[in-house]
């Protein structure tokens, strides 16, 4: 299977400002952009996520978040760091309109900047969770995906001109990114649970910036 491509900082940002201006959910779309981009969640983690993985009961941003065990792709808990300006600029924003239409509020005013903290952090237009979609393999195993998530994703690419550009490519930029900075594999893997070393260098290979210098300096 192909891998997914590595997004360039240039094509995220283009993507971001498209999404701002586009669609019925401009203020859920940047936010869920900047997050996939920022932490390096697959699909059904980020629909899992609710308001108290990212909101403190005083509103603060919490900073001993968690993909929480029973949230994680792989059933293993990892740190989610809410460190990027942008990812909490967005969210902050998004959660303010959703007090606005009142979409998962509670009672409780002074909690959780009166959010239902059980609520999920992202909701559909309508202000539901996003649904699950059950399959079986033929061993007779169920198996769930978030696929309108997987599909605002894609389409909030397309719409930005980005070719295959989708949760499986925000992921794989964001291990590109960091390793670009120099962070280390184990570092890596640790932020986005995958099993081993040997899979992160994998993800990270063949970063088209890392062969373009390579090129560039054959002559």
């Amino acid at each position: 299977m192909a891998k997914a491509p590595v997004i360039e900082l240039h094509e995220i940002r283009h993507a971001l400002k498209v999404a701002a201006v586009t669609g019925q959910t401009p203020l859920c779309d940047v936010a869920l952009l900047a997050v996939f981009y920022s932490t390096g969640l697959t699909s059904n983690e980020a629909a899992k996520l609710t308001v108290a993985d990212y909101c403190a009961e005083d509103g603060g941003v919490r900073s001993d978040a968690t993909v929480r065990a029973e949230i994680a792709f792989n059933g293993k808990s990892r740190p989610l760091l809410w460190a990027n300006r942008r990812a909490r600029e967005s969210l902050d924003e998004y959660l303010r309109h959703r007090v606005s239409v009142r979409h998962g509020v509670s009672t409780a005013r002074a909690a959780y900047r009166g959010l239902d903290p059980c609520s999920s952090l992202f909701l559909a237009d309508d202000g539901t969770s996003f649904a699950f979609t059950r399959r079986f393999t033929r061993s007779g195993t169920a198996s769930y995906s978030c696929e309108t998530l997987t599909g605002i994703l894609r389409r909030l690419h397309q719409q930005a001109g980005i070719e295959r550009g989708n949760a499986s490519a925000a992921r794989r930029s964001f291990a590109v990114l960091l390793h670009r900075q120099g962070r280390s594999l184990k570092l890596i893997q640790n932020l986005i649970g995958v099993s081993s070393l040997a899979a992160i260098k994998s993800l990270v290979d063949s970063d088209p910036v890392a062969l373009a210098s390579i090129v560039r300096g054959v002559l």
